[in-house]
């Protein structure tokens, strides 16, 4: 081959070699240099997507690259989950999720037991508790009232979908004191709310966001939050701890990862964003008028949290014999 033909795939491997390194070595103090993307694995409209959307608009006011929100939803947060853990690890294609990045493993065989095996996480955006709500006129004014009167009689209990922390609050509530109840299952939180405004349904363990104003007019009734304190929101609301449930703290969170072999200082950069992003009091307010709290507390705390959460939720899981079959 003559050398003049040589010299020249020599420059063009040499050209292309340093154009597929560009990314992948992006200075983490210029990053993003391209659009990002925020993946969120369940429906538009729901609150990871609420919650992605505003990170996003956060995001921009620092970037000077577009960042965009995709819906890629399916098997329980999983297709979308999926498609992020397989992403190339360079930061631009990022996963907003909620806790069912904990519980998922437990429930469908094809994903790896431990998530931190497939992500980076990046922080913990929002946590929000669980309320126990009951129908106006259930016979239980609080939570102890309420489990001793379904040892007398099971109640049938809604929640915003099987396999989800509304869900897997009742059971560990079963597990540690005995009781039964009637798993009714709806495809999100607003359809239990009608049902228990109807009273079809019992009680519920949900967000307190969709279900201040009936508690407030007395359609419904708040027995116990599953915060370390009470909700300032409901501040004659004990909590489950406070009503005799010891190690009963249970939160509602979302949080931000990147797909496994990012770069720390790349992780690092889009944590330290986060978190000046989620102090602004316009974010918080944003977040709290869709029912969250700010959290922004880097990789280290999100990757405690999953931590926790797999360890809790596999073994409630497991002892209640859930299958994947169960939550399809």
């Amino acid at each position: 081959m003559p050398a003049v033909m040589l010299r020249s795939i020599a420059v063009a491997l040499l050209v292309l070699g340093s154009v597929g390194s560009s990314h992948a070595q992006d200075d983490p103090a210029k990053f993003p240099s391209r659009t990002v993307r925020l993946i969120v694995p369940s429906s538009p409209g729901g609150p990871v997507d609420a919650v992605a959307r505003i990170l996003a608009d956060g995001l921009r006011a620092v970037w000077t690259e577009p960042v965009i929100v995709e819906s890629k939803p399916g098997a329980g947060n999983s297709t979308g989950a999926i498609f992020v853990a397989n992403a190339p690890p360079d930061g631009y294609t990022l996963l907003v999720i909620s806790d069912s990045i904990t519980v998922n493993p437990s429930l469908y065989p094809n994903l790896d037991k431990d998530p931190l095996r497939q992500f980076a996480p990046i922080s913990v955006l929002v946590m929000a508790p669980q309320v126990l709500v009951a129908r106006s006129d259930l016979p239980a004014s609080d939570l102890r009232a309420f489990i001793a009167a379904a040892k007398a009689g099971p109640f049938n209990v809604a929640s915003a979908g099987a396999g989800t922390i509304s869900h897997l609050t009742e059971v560990l509530l079963e597990q540690r004191t005995g009781i039964k109840t009637s798993h009714i299952p709806f495809r999100g939180a607003a359809p239990a709310v009608t049902a228990l405004l109807g009273k079809h349904v019992d009680a519920a363990w949900l967000m307190p966001a969709p279900l201040l104003s009936a508690i407030e007019g007395g359609q419904l009734k708040a027995l116990a939050v599953t915060g370390a304190a009470r909700d300032p929101k409901l501040p004659n609301v004990p909590t489950a701890e406070e009503s005799g449930l010891a190690d009963f703290q249970i939160m509602n969170w979302q949080g931000l990862f990147a797909p496994a072999g990012t770069p720390k200082p790349i992780v690092d950069r889009i944590a330290q964003v986060v978190a000046e992003v989620l102090r602004k009091p316009e974010m918080r307010e944003r977040l709290a008028k869709v029912g969250f709290d700010a959290r922004g507390n880097g990789p280290a705390a999100a990757a405690e949290q999953v931590r926790a959460n797999v360890a809790r939720w596999s073994g409630v899981i497991a002892q209640a014999g859930i299958k994947p079959g169960d939550v399809q």
